[in-house]
């Protein structure tokens, strides 16, 4: 696939004027309707690199990318981008008609002085690619349409000095809906994320039995994810709703689970074992397997004699 160049949409007016909206009603937040989007047929796909945070719950058979996944949204999906994020759409005039939902797009600047401003880095949904979308029961859908109702009813009267900080409270509430809202998808979609897990005890293990210890060190939750196709962010919230725990957690107790191994069937000194487990210093391997275990490797050894 050639490389496209992004098209860089910096304000919300400018987002409007591209996609043939008339100017928003504030510069700073505006929710459109998806059904009243001209669709820029110019091109096969638009690739767009956003200057402010977009919220979409889009209904329709269009097709989006994060970098090269892709996912059809023919139903409720909620997704999050933040500022400087990459966005990919394929263009096809027959869809217009079938597109519903909406999408609520602030600019930074207006959360300048408030504690969202900071807050909104804590919601790692906005670091989850497409596929990792917000699947929304009705009910849920209900929820989040009633506050984007709100919000639009504010901006649309007279703004006042209450204004900015209403709005904010509402998307502050949307926001940890949609949290609550990820937590129950990472339960309830039990097929899909024990795959996930599935996959994650596979690699762990294929990565452990072989010499990547030895040449490459420990696997990095980095390296994690991108083997399995997903973001960081979301494999992160997966595992702790799942299992209570980190990446990083499950990488070391599939570390200590060798280290026990090698230590109670081997002859080979602790030294040696830390070697071949990718640590550099023995010291290190025997911090750890004292924090997992409360035994020091030896103690651990000598205790099968």
């Amino acid at each position: 696939m050639a490389h496209i160049k992004p098209h860089r949409i910096k304000t919300i007016s400018e987002f409007h004027r591209y996609n043939g909206l008339p100017n928003p009603e504030h510069p700073l937040i505006s929710i459109v309707d998806y059904s009243t989007m001209y669709q820029n047929t110019s091109e096969d796909s638009d690739t767009l690199l956003l200057g402010y945070y977009a919220i979409s719950l889009k209904r329709g058979v269009s097709k989006m990318f994060y970098g090269q996944q892709q996912y059809d949204f023919d139903e409720g999906l909620l997704c999050f981008m933040a500022p400087n994020q990459i966005l990919r759409t394929n263009n096809n005039p027959n869809e217009n008609k079938k597109r519903s939902g909406w999408l609520l797009l602030f600019h930074p600047d207006f959360l300048w002085a408030t504690s969202l401003a900071q807050k909104i880095k804590q919601y790692e949904f906005f670091n989850y690619s497409v596929s990792e979308a917000l699947f929304l029961s009705e009910k849920e859908e209900d929820i989040l349409n009633n506050i984007i109702r709100n919000i639009r009813q504010e901006y649309h009267t007279n703004i006042d000095k209450f204004s900015q900080d209403i709005i904010i409270s509402q998307i502050e509430t949307l926001l940890n809906y949609s949290e609550r809202f990820y937590q129950r998808q990472f339960i309830t979609r039990k097929i899909t994320n024990h795959q996930i897990l599935d996959r994650l005890e596979k690699l762990l293990t294929h990565y452990f039995e072989n010499d990547d210890l030895i040449k490459k060190g420990l696997p990095s939750v980095q390296y994690i994810a991108d083997t399995l196709n997903i973001s960081v962010s979301y494999l992160s919230g997966l595992l702790k709703a799942l299992t209570g725990q980190s990446t990083q957690q499950h990488i070391h107790d599939k570390l200590i689970e060798k280290a026990k191994e090698k230590l109670s069937t081997t002859d080979l000194s602790v030294s040696e074992i830390a070697y071949e487990l990718g640590f550099g210093h023995p010291q290190s391997f025997s911090k750890l397997f004292k924090t997992k275990t409360r035994l020091s490797p030896l103690e651990f050894r000598q205790s099968f004699s």
